[in-house]
């Protein structure tokens, strides 16, 4: 925009690049989602209704997520006057001690919009606080301080409603995350204290259908996890809306990184369909496969439109049809009803590639199959409404 501190939204032609639309994000109440499709609004310049359509709802959502976050960084420096007169004596943070929880605390229940600014700049500037934080928090739970550890909940609580997108790339890393975690389990208006490390640790399994040796992958996978289980599980009944808007778009920005450098690993592709392909590969292991086929084609919603069309032609010339064709053939319910999702992410996508492959095929088709399954289906198990060749 003209000044470097205006954001707005731009609008290209996927085909020839062309600017299609930009505008300039205002901080008044002026955007509406209609439907999980479609934003719309009055521009305040021009006085023209404008809307913006969707073909997926995961990306309205995203860009509707990140309008409310710019929004609100903007009601964050609309009075820089204000904001610096406030913060006068907010100059550093107490020493993270247990004596200064209090104080902590005091800061930030007591802080306006201006001084939550102001406060994730000193975090986040001071490096040691969440290793010494996180000290505390093993050192009370020790010694069974409960009265600590119902203080560094309030404090991390308190820190994570900050809504501060570099403070969650901090406490949602490897190093931090089991402990903050930890530290939420000790709510003092709930009845009892929460085993939400136990769960990760006992119930939550991650299989790599293929190994996975990009680490940073690995790291954005794992760190998604964590990310939603705390946004719906462990804090579902206190994030505000904002901030529950900045994590979902953690967590789409987590999985388009995912798939994006999953894709352009060939040696990872090829060995995926080998597995798939091979005749020693073991039944369990052949679902496991088939299942991560399907979210690895559900998440690349995240990507934009070209790239999820280019990724589903190198998937259909991999052999996907061949792979789904062999699935709806098996006895398992389950295994036969991913199958026929993976389809219907194709038809969504780009029914001509289905269509081309079923005119091709010979012997058992993959078109007979699916009419069979229709044909046998009971009490409406196979959700295939909507599947039109």
């Amino acid at each position: 925009m003209q000044r470097s501190e205006e954001l707005g939204l731009f609008v290209y032609d996927e085909e020839d690049n062309d600017n299609l639309l930009m505008h300039r994000i205002s901080s008044e109440d002026i955007y509406r989602k209609q439907e999980d499709t479609i934003i719309s609004w009055r521009d305040p310049e021009s006085g023209t209704e404008l809307a913006l359509s969707f073909q997926e709802t995961s990306g309205c959502s995203y860009i509707w997520d990140n309008i409310c976050n710019v929004q609100r960084n903007m009601h964050f420096t609309l009075n820089s006057e204000a904001f610096h007169s406030v913060n006068s004596e907010l100059r550093e943070l107490p020493a993270v001690e247990l004596s200064t929880l209090p104080l902590i605390l005091k800061t930030l229940v007591e802080s306006g919009i201006a001084d939550q600014l102001r406060l994730a700049e000193l975090i986040l500037s001071d490096q040691d606080f969440f290793r010494k934080l996180m000290e505390l928090f093993r050192r009370c739970e020790d010694l069974e301080n409960i009265d600590g550890l119902h203080m560094i909940f309030k404090i991390v609580k308190g820190i994570i409603l900050l809504n501060s997108t570099q403070i969650f790339e901090r406490i949602f890393s490897d190093e931090f995350i089991m402990d903050i975690i930890g530290s939420l389990e000790y709510d003092p208006e709930a009845p009892h204290i929460q085993h939400h490390r136990k769960f990760l640790k006992e119930h939550v399994i991650f299989k790599e259908a293929v190994p996975i040796k990009d680490r940073t992958v690995l790291s954005k996978i794992h760190q998604t996890y964590r990310v939603g289980l705390l946004k719906d599980v462990v804090l579902a009944r206190v994030l505000d809306e904002a901030t529950v808007a900045n994590l979902n778009s953690m967590i789409y920005a987590n999985n388009a990184f995912v798939v994006s450098v999953l894709k352009d690993d060939s040696t990872f592709i090829q060995e995926l369909f080998a597995r798939l392909k091979s005749p020693t590969t073991t039944s369990e292991s052949k679902k496991n496969l088939v299942y991560f086929l399907y979210e690895f084609c559900s998440l690349s919603k995240s990507l934009p439109m070209v790239q999820q069309l280019r990724l589903f032609r190198d998937l259909m010339n991999e052999g996907i049809f061949d792979i789904i064709t062999d699935v709806l053939q098996c006895q398992d319910k389950k295994f036969v009803l991913t199958g026929t999702d993976i389809l219907i992410l194709f038809l969504n996508q780009d029914p001509n590639l289905l269509r081309s492959y079923v005119v091709r095929q010979e012997g058992m088709t993959l078109l007979g199959l699916l009419v069979s399954i229709v044909c046998k289906r009971t009490n409406d198990f196979y959700p295939l409404n909507g599947m039109h060749l």
